[in-house]
């Protein structure tokens, strides 16, 4: 069975854009075949319907484009061959990396907003109390 998509048909499917669709073919990530007068009428293969499923997973993960045309060409490619599994290896190696030094990153700075706002929550409760900093009606300085 060879089933045919349209593009309002995956847009609604995954939830994109025709926009979005249109996008990742001109990326090289889709190949639809082309129909009606002129071949303005794009005709999307189950091959397509699946290079887009892949394609927004890649990207949710965050994959970049190149990443993920790498990774559907290995799709596409024959099978169990070793160039392939080392090529797809070393895509995998490489993203997680990248996103293990974002958690990092990620952790470091969620600590130094606890910490600003321990401090924050700190200054208001002793503003509360009447034991913080506050202006002098008159004179314009700060005491404690």
């Amino acid at each position: 069975m060879n089933t045919q998509y349209t593009i309002t048909e995956l847009a609604r499917e995954f939830d994109v854009t025709p926009r979005a669709i249109r996008f990742y073919e001109d990326q090289g990530l889709l190949s639809p075949s082309r129909e009606g007068s002129g071949g303005l009428r794009r005709v999307y293969s189950g091959r397509d319907r699946t290079r887009l499923r892949l394609t927004l997973r890649g990207k949710r993960l965050g994959f970049t484009l190149s990443e993920i045309r790498d990774l559907l060409d290995l799709y596409d490619s024959p099978t169990d061959t070793v160039p392939q599994l080392q090529a797809f290896l070393a895509t995998v190696v490489r993203h997680r990396e990248v996103l293990e030094r974002q958690r990092e990153d990620l952790n470091a700075t969620l600590e130094d907003l606890a910490q600003y706002e321990a401090q924050a929550r700190t200054l208001l409760e002793k503003g509360e109390r009447g034991d913080g900093y506050r202006k002098e009606a008159n004179a314009g300085t700060t005491t404690r």
